[in-house]
């Protein structure tokens, strides 16, 4: 393997694929880049055997060919290059030699046959196209709400729900839950549902910019395959049931509130500096036209807040955590705000005023 390549080109495939490569790791190979010479491209490969990564750059292939390389250094010291500098690769027996300019690194290998892939989509499999943005936009109006380590291994990922006429995101970790739809055809025949990891789709959003270009989601039994562009993800699926989110969102909410989003969430932002550092929890106090919002903690300090809302029911008085609430209310981009109640006992219903795409329901708590 010998190629030419630009600083820049190369640095763009390697940080596309980093990302995947883990500090601590259980097989020696996994730590290193799969680099791939054919005709003049070279694509770069990070697994960790549950994900894996391939990138691509245009080069100018000397002599074609196949090794490994430490992931970690290549990518060091190609980000310490000069920019637009140019970059020689060249495999020598059992290394790698990296020239630019005046500067030389010699970087140990391991045979390319020992790294391992995940294969390709099963004939099964069913292909959505979409934008970008539009595929950014519901993973990260839904992804904070994503379960960690929970020993409900199937909440700690996302849901992606494709029918005929939509695409839904769901995540929740068993006290709040996060929905969003986008209305379109999806180019499926029949609904189906996949359930990505955690780190999938914290690498996925990573990956995506808000354009209006094309991705394509490849989704099969046990994989799914995401093409953006010169960047191609694949990773293994969650197996396991997915709550049935529909029965969880509330509909029959009798108490509406209205509040301008910012103006809230601000207010909520300032009580929660004296919210228990444990539970966080805090007291909402709803009569007509105000919202008290009140936190205390062990050390007997108080915060109060009020809000003018619109709303003519009757009064009540909820807890729910405060950092759930801010959540929800950070993914937004209404300037109005709409919160649906029934009772302190009875989860909560948050979405923006004039669009029920995105819904947050929070499961309440005794203060």
């Amino acid at each position: 393997m010998k190629i030419q390549v630009g600083r820049n080109e190369l640095l763009g495939a390697l940080q596309s694929v980093i990302g995947v490569v883990e500090r601590r790791q259980t097989l020696p190979v996994l730590a290193n880049f799969l680099l791939e010479v054919s005709e003049d491209v070279l694509t770069v490969i990070g697994t960790d055997l549950e994900m894996e990564l391939v990138g691509r750059a245009r080069v100018q292939n000397l002599a074609p060919g196949k090794t490994t390389v430490p992931a970690r250094k290549l990518f060091d010291i190609c980000r310490g290059l000069p920019e637009g500098a140019e970059v020689s690769l060249e495999q020598s027996g059992d290394k790698v030699l990296l020239k630019s300019g005046k500067s030389r690194f010699s970087l140990s290998t391991l045979k390319a046959d020992e790294f391992p892939s995940m294969g390709s989509a099963t004939a099964a499999a069913s292909e959505v196209r979409l934008k970008r943005v539009e595929l950014k936009q519901l993973l990260e109006r839904t992804q904070f709400a994503m379960a960690q380590q929970d020993v409900r291994y199937y909440l700690n990922g996302l849901l992606l729900d494709v029918a005929p006429a939509r695409l839904r995101a769901v995540a929740t970790d068993g006290h709040r839950l996060a929905f969003s739809e986008l209305k379109r055809e999806t180019g499926v025949t029949t609904a189906q549902q996949v359930i990505l990891p955690r780190k999938s789709i914290i690498e996925l959003s990573r990956l995506l910019d808000a354009t209006e270009e094309e991705v394509v989601l490849v989704l099969s039994p046990g994989q799914a395959v995401i093409d953006i562009d010169t960047v191609r993800l694949t990773t293994k699926t969650i197996d396991g049931r997915f709550p049935d989110y529909e029965r969880v969102i509330p509909e029959n909410g009798d108490k509406h509130v209205l509040a301008d989003r910012e103006q809230l969430r601000k207010a909520l932002a300032r009580t929660a500096i004296l919210s228990n550092e444990k539970f966080r929890g805090v007291r909402l106090l709803l009569e007509e036209g105000t919202l008290k919002l009140q936190t205390h903690n062990p050390e007997h300090e108080e915060a109060e807040e009020e809000v003018e809302v619109s709303y003519s029911g009757a009064s009540m008085e909820i807890g729910f955590n405060v950092n759930y609430l801010m959540d929800a209310l950070g993914v937004m981009h209404s300037d109005q705000v709409a919160l649906e109640l029934k009772n302190a006992e009875s989860s909560g219903l948050l979405h923006e005023a004039e669009d029920r795409s995105s819904k947050y329901v929070i499961m309440p708590m005794r203060l």
